[in-house]
């Protein structure tokens, strides 16, 4: 049995404990208010980027002067996977959810024949190491990163492309956390480059309606295309902002609640063995002076 002066120290740390987590509860809660705002303001505008471009992919004329971004290498061989995640931990199952989404999908692609490198955007994502050791193409440094921006998907895009014009990959898959709530974070799985062909229901909402380019198709495209690799990421890096944090507020909300029971627990054991040792102390003087 644990001594008096073992429990109260105890006790102490875990009291200690509890006001760090609280304290990270209340941090969480405040950055993710302005956090969730700024995915939500800026869904709309990826969203209909998204379907724009998907839209043109399905009308578009494979050709030798068609955009790569757009038509596509003409093979799907070597498959990157984008893995978006946090720079910091304690933020619940958010990025574990986000690095098995694209472990999963690792294997199908690996099942299927596929050919598989991984872009870490996140230093929580470096997990993949241990599974993918050979299969690590890039990873990207976020730790100067604060306040996301749209400069910092800018970078990401940039590389990216650089990397895709280089032929080191046939498609990219970008993969995230969708902000539900601060109880729910839903990993996504969505491709990025080339423009995804939508499914022919998908393509059918758009009336059929025709394409015309204003000045020019290759000036509209040279410059749309790579702006839709962009937002798409910025999209990611703000929905993971706050899921991060909506997940992070959960996770200290549950640590501050745990910190009081262990504490309920440990001032329970610490009143019962000091009235213990009371007790016994009692009885030694009483045997004692019955003795005499």
């Amino acid at each position: 049995m644990a001594s008096l002066k073992a429990l109260k120290i105890r006790i102490g740390s875990v009291k200690s404990t509890q006001k760090i987590t609280k304290a990270m509860k209340m941090v969480a809660a405040a950055k993710l208010r302005r956090a969730q705002e700024a995915a939500v303001q800026g869904r709309p505008y990826a969203e209909r980027l998204e379907a724009v471009m998907a839209s043109l992919a399905s009308k578009v004329t494979v050709s030798e002067s068609s955009p790569k971004l757009l038509a596509g290498t003409g093979k799907e061989q070597v498959h990157l996977l984008v893995v978006a995640t946090s720079e910091r931990g304690l933020a619940g199952a958010f990025n574990t959810n986000i690095v098995r989404a694209a472990r999963r999908k690792a294997a199908e692609l690996e099942a299927a024949g596929k050919t598989v490198r991984f872009y870490i955007a996140g230093k929580k994502g470096r997990v993949l190491r241990r599974f993918f050791p050979n299969g690590i193409a890039a990873d990207h440094d976020m730790s100067a990163i604060k306040t996301v921006a749209f400069d910092d998907a800018q970078a990401i895009a940039s590389d990216l492309i650089r990397r895709y014009e280089a032929g080191e990959f046939d498609i990219a898959h970008l993969f995230y956390a969708k902000f539900q709530s601060a109880l729910v974070q839903e990993p996504v799985g969505q491709q990025i480059i080339p423009v995804a062909v939508p499914t022919s229901v998908e393509t059918a909402n758009d009336g059929g309606a025709a394409v015309t380019y204003e000045p020019d198709e290759e000036s509209i495209l040279a410059d749309l295309l790579p702006r839709n690799v962009a937002v798409q990421i910025f999209r990611a890096l703000l929905e993971n902002a706050a899921s991060e944090q909506g997940s992070r507020m959960t996770a200290m909300d549950n640590a501050t609640r745990n910190a009081g029971d262990m504490i309920n627990r440990l001032t329970i054991q610490y009143n019962r063995t000091r009235q213990a040792a009371i007790t016994t102390e009692l009885v030694e003087i009483i045997s004692g002076a019955e003795a005499l």
